[in-house]
């Protein structure tokens, strides 16, 4: 148990430990995967990644192994729908890997062999994930052997199967790192920049130019002379399909009633408050006058200046600045807050503390014995060897080191040993046994204070709640199951329609989070239909309609076609404006000629770089293309048309061969990171989890 301890005071609440490593981090990109299973699939079925269908089942023991790992590390349960949603994520990443990335690795020649990881694991070329793991740290913060092998053996002692799950998931994580860095180099190495392609690469980002220029904007207006035919659009949507594939999605309208607390609600609230403060002010029993009248419990926290301010800046300014003992009451939006010093200490920020763990019926007596032994010089260390449970807790090399601990990140049970003196041994109880503690070392004391907090949030009432239910209730009667119903009842009661476009994924509507139920009942209704009051939260009412329904695949040239005459039309309009510049400009050689007939003004850029990521590329590629010296152009860009003159080129060298390289290695890293979103185009990658969670 332990050993347990010391996992989870090591990396505290950092769960992106064990759901993301640098080299699993590829996104797999939605619109790439199929939302719908085919006819053979279950509807029972998560997904299916590599043509293999993912059962509930399958993927939930993922999911249940992920979470004993959280709760293994942070000593905690996954609690938020984040953190659960961080897990299924990671769950899927690895039936990803397993099923397709891996597979995928060995086609193309890559392996991973064992003694290959036992040297990653302990020898010369050791993994991140063993190097940068402080369960395996010595004092001086490097990776040691020595803790590897004492957590080895103590997996093969333990019981509860939990550290040999946490040892089995390091190891797999080894392996699939293993075959991601194999691939990426293998794909990297196929993006070699030969000799010639580095040659040129130099000369034209070496390559600067003064250019004078003209610029003529595309016009913002519309003009009624283009027009574009419904033959066009037919002929544009049939060459550029592959642009409007898209995910099952509905269209979908909805309005919300949310349940806030009434005037009423808040000054009930507020009254109650007043209340109860006069009695917080002198209470002598705080924990139980909290435990009845606040929404905080009392914290054994000891707060220095600032810590207060995360909760609200004003009770730190009371308390710290203004050194009140009591604050006023605080109004902070529909809370309300007041504090109360219950005492003050100077501590220090974290203490280093040595433990020794004592189990079974004569634990307190030992424990009695080894703090007299211990106080009369006794060797800790070897104590620890001769009595301690824990055998693995060595942080500065010797037995019974736990290390430096704060208040943020304590044991269960030890947040005395803060205040703790150095060098006097005592006892304390915990739910893992009975502890010899000994502090030897601290940081320098600063002024702390343990503070009481009242704290009352004013919510809405039964009556309040009742009336906005009302209100929905009233929405969804005039409504009556149809589009043109809910059409009628927004008209009439004049609530805002909100218009979405919602895949099976959607759980947020604005800034209301988990609302799966409205994302559900949109993929099972019809179009044309309008719900019933759908609860979210216990404090939003929904009703929602769906107003139109899009399959998986393409498109239809109806649903494009607005996007497609935009995109005509603007290809239109800038052949219109570089046709008239072309024709204006004709038998002039000067750009200052130019720039009257144009009626615009002569722009000057001096060492335009070549390379430029700054400049328009339409504008650097006429710099490059252009005689020195000659008018040069119309050449359309992005927002307009240009005209240029190169007065002069210049050669430099601040563009070197490691500038070539580096950005070359850029390149090739965005590239890998599209490797899985490749793969699963072409892998028949499916992912029907939003169906279900």
């Amino acid at each position: 148990m332990a050993l347990l301890e010391k996992i989870r005071v090591k990396f505290g609440i950092v769960i992106s430990v064990i759901i993301a490593l640098a080299l699993l981090s590829f996104i797999i990109d939605p619109g790439t995967l199929e939302s719908a299973l085919n006819s053979m699939s279950s509807k029972y079925d998560v997904g299916k990644i590599a043509g293999k269908r993912i059962s509930y089942n399958e993927f939930q023991s993922e999911v249940d192994k992920y979470t004993t790992i959280n709760e293994l590390m942070t000593g905690s349960s996954a609690q938020t729908e984040q953190m659960q949603q961080q897990i299924r994520d990671a769950a899927w990443q690895e039936l990803v890997d397993k099923y397709m990335f891996i597979d995928n690795a060995m086609a193309a020649g890559i392996h991973v062999g064992e003694a290959e990881l036992v040297d990653l694991v302990s020898g010369e070329s050791l993994s991140p994930v063993m190097a940068q793991n402080p369960v395996f740290f010595d004092e001086s913060g490097n990776f040691s052997l020595d803790m590897l092998n004492a957590f080895i053996a103590n997996v093969n002692q333990d019981q509860t199967g939990q550290l040999r799950l946490y040892w089995n998931y390091l190891q797999n994580s080894i392996n699939t790192q293993q075959y991601y860095q194999k691939y990426s180099a293998l794909f990297n190495a196929g993006n070699y920049e030969n000799a010639l392609q580095l040659a040129d690469d130099l000369d034209f980002n070496n390559t600067t130019a003064d250019v004078d220029y003209c610029y003529v904007s595309y016009p913002l207006g519309t003009d009624s002379t283009i027009v574009v035919s419904d033959s066009e659009i037919k002929d544009y949507y049939n060459s550029h399909k592959k642009f409007f594939k898209q995910t099952a999605n509905r269209e979908i309208e909805y309005v919300v009633f949310e349940v806030v607390p009434s005037e009423a609600d808040v000054l009930a609230t507020s009254d109650e408050m007043d209340a109860a403060y006069e009695e917080f002010q002198t209470t002598d029993n705080m924990r139980a006058f909290l435990l009845r009248n606040s929404e905080e419990s009392l914290s054994e926290y000891w707060y220095k200046n600032g810590d207060l301010s995360t909760l609200n800046g004003e009770l730190n300014e009371y308390i710290f600045n203004r050194k009140e003992d009591v604050t006023p009451v605080i109004k902070s939006g529909n809370t309300f807050l007041a504090a109360r010093v219950m005492d003050s200490k100077m501590l220090p920020d974290s203490v280093f503390v040595k433990h020794i763990l004592l189990q079974g019926d004569d634990a307190a007596h030992v424990a009695d014995s080894l703090v007299g032994v211990i106080s009369r010089g006794g060797n800790f260390s070897n104590l620890a060897a001769a009595y301690s449970a824990d055998q693995s807790s060595a942080a500065d090399g010797e037995l019974g080191s736990i290390g430096w601990m704060t208040q943020t990140y304590m044991i269960p049970g030890f947040e005395s040993v803060i205040e703790a003196r150095v060098g006097r041994p005592f006892v304390l109880e915990t739910q893992y046994g009975t502890h010899v503690v000994l502090v030897t070392e601290r940081t320098e004391p600063v002024l702390k204070k343990q503070v009481a907090i009242l704290e009352k949030t004013a919510l809405a009432s039964r009556d309040t709640f009742n009336e906005y239910y009302a209100q929905a209730n009233t929405f969804a009667t005039l409504a009556g199951g149809s589009y043109e119903g809910y059409l009628r009842a927004v008209d009439s009661t004049k609530v805002y329609s909100h218009p979405v476009t919602i895949t099976e994924a959607t759980s947020n509507y604005g800034a209301i989070d988990n609302a799966k139920e409205v994302t559900r009942w949109a993929f099972d209704a019809k179009e044309g239909k309008a719900s019933e009051i759908i609860t979210v939260n216990n404090n939003y009412f929904f009703i929602a309609t769906v107003t139109k329904i899009n399959k998986e695949g393409y498109a239809s040239v109806e649903d494009a076609a607005s996007l497609i005459e935009q995109r005509l039309y603007a290809l239109k309009i800038q052949d219109k404006v570089l046709s008239d510049v072309k024709s204006k400009i004709s038998g002039i050689s000067s750009i200052e000629d130019a720039a009257k007939v144009l009626g615009v003004e002569v722009d000057r850029s001096e060492a335009v770089s070549l390379g430029s990521t700054t400049v328009d590329p339409a504008l650097l590629g006429a710099v490059s293309a252009a005689p020195e010296g000659t008018l040069f152009g119309p050449v359309p860009g992005t927002m307009g048309v240009y005209v240029v003159n190169v007065s002069n080129r210049e050669t430099g060298s601040f563009y070197t061969e490691t500038d070539a390289r580096n950005l070359a290695a850029q390149k090739s890293q965005y590239m890998s990171q599209l490797i899985l979103s490749v793969m699963s185009e072409y892998d028949d990658v499916v992912d029907n989890r939003a169906r279900f969670f």
